[in-house]
């Protein structure tokens, strides 16, 4: 069928309860609840193409997707009854039509995931919002040196788990972690913003940095780790609850990240 337009959405989703964004066979997954309800509204056989996908149990506060349709006449009621009847763990909160030549994952120049740490001595009732650290307190100023040695371009063979796609090189353009204190509570943020991201490198390059400091390891151990190409020298896949994919970027990536920690 040859539909009349294609559509965006921007949506943020809790993936606590997912088996990840891509639709899988007898798995609920964000791709296909949003198809399902693009499905019952639309009337027709909706197929979402995402920016790129997420593993099971992480979340997205921004993710796009793009989709083909017959014309929708009325945007923001169709927005509305979108989200009246998706699930509560899901909601799009942008709907806009878009020229023809667009592709969410083709054209999208950068992401920017941030893995959140509850670093205190006594965990908390929401803690399946990130992980839970209380073997030592973190040094920032050490964990920003181990991540300065992945800024640039690099192969980042040694920080992917699945080796069915033969490229590995990435570009970072920023990564740099922070402290952020709630009442009594000391979370740590580590963000990274990439041009593209390896099959679980994010997660693994976290559980880096905490073999780094719970041992007092040096923080170029990152750089030998990174320069080895080897899976066999990086740590260990760290949980899916602290990730999130926090922004999609389709415009220029140098002011974006003026943002991030303004």
């Amino acid at each position: 069928m040859l539909f009349q337009a294609k559509y965006i959405i921007c949506f943020e989703f809790f993936g606590e309860n997912f088996y990840g964004s891509q639709r899988q066979p007898d798995k609920r997954t964000v791709q296909g609840e949003l198809e399902k309800a693009l499905c019952t509204l639309t009337k027709d056989k909706i197929s979402l193409f995402f920016s790129g996908r997420t593993d099971a149990k992480v979340s997205a506060k921004f993710q796009v997707a793009h989709f083909n349709s017959n014309k929708i006449e009325n945007i923001g009621k169709f927005l509305y009854s979108l989200n009246c009847i998706l699930p509560e763990d899901v909601k799009v909160f942008e709907l806009k039509e878009v020229d023809k030549t667009f592709h969410a994952q083709k054209d999208a120049k950068y992401k920017h995931y941030r893995y959140t740490i509850l670093n205190d001595h006594v965990a908390s009732v929401f803690e399946k919002n990130y992980l839970f650290y209380p073997h030592k307190k973190l040094n920032i100023e050490r964990i920003n040196q181990s991540l300065s040695y992945l800024i640039g371009h690099h192969d980042f063979k040694a920080f992917k788990t699945r080796c069915d796609n033969p490229y590995n090189d990435c570009i970072i353009y920023y990564a740099k972690a922070s402290n952020n204190k709630n009442n009594r509570q000391n979370f740590i943020f580590i963000d990274i913003v990439g041009n593209r991201f390896l099959y679980n490198m994010v997660r693994t390059i976290v559980g880096q940095i905490l073999l780094i400091e719970r041992h007092d390891l040096s923080p170029d151990t990152m750089e030998r780790v990174l320069k080895s190409k080897d899976r066999q020298q990086a740590a260990n896949v760290i949980d899916a609850q602290g990730l999130t994919l926090e922004y999609v970027g389709y415009d220029d990536v140098d002011s974006y990240i003026q943002t991030i920690n303004s």
